[in-house]
């Protein structure tokens, strides 16, 4: 089930309105991927729109699914989406919403094409090739949890 289609969302994500105006989109350095002080600046997550402004199509396409994610995992966002975020109840803890530069804690991108990769990773991660025809996707993991059943007590087994 597709969570984001920009198509059915097409005047706020190509025209960045009204997150354009939000203080994440005016202020330097919030919610960027990566880190200008490190060198490894990928791209700014609001305005979360469909237009990136970065050379590198790999790094582009990285950037857009980042956004997509940021969009998806939280409710009440001025864009039409279904949202991908559970109800916590006894026992089970859906994961948080996606931030960038995180580390590992709640969320990690797999690149599915142009090659699909075997690890899981955080953004930025690496150089990568962009796709020949500027197709890329990538698959968004997020960790679950739950606490184990407690009251009930094994009390032995006979081998026979």
């Amino acid at each position: 089930m597709p969570y984001f289609l920009s198509t059915m969302d097409s005047a706020a994500w190509r025209t960045g309105i009204p997150e354009s105006l939000y203080p994440e989109a005016l202020v330097p350095g919030q919610r960027e991927i990566g880190s200008q002080a490190a060198a490894n600046m990928w791209g700014n997550v609001y305005p979360r729109s469909g237009f990136v402004s970065q050379t590198d199509d790999d790094k582009a396409s990285a950037v857009v699914a980042q956004r997509v994610a940021d969009i998806i995992t939280r409710a009440g966002q001025p864009h039409v989406y279904q949202v991908l975020k559970g109800n916590r109840h006894d026992g089970y803890w859906p994961p948080g919403a996606v931030t960038e530069n995180t580390g590992t804690r709640n969320h990690k991108w797999q690149r599915l094409a142009p090659h699909m990769t075997q690890s899981c990773a955080m953004f930025p991660d690496g150089s990568h090739t962009a796709a020949s025809d500027n197709n890329e996707a990538f698959a968004l993991w997020q960790p679950y949890s739950c606490c184990k059943k407690r009251g009930q007590t094994f009390l032995g087994s006979t081998d026979i």
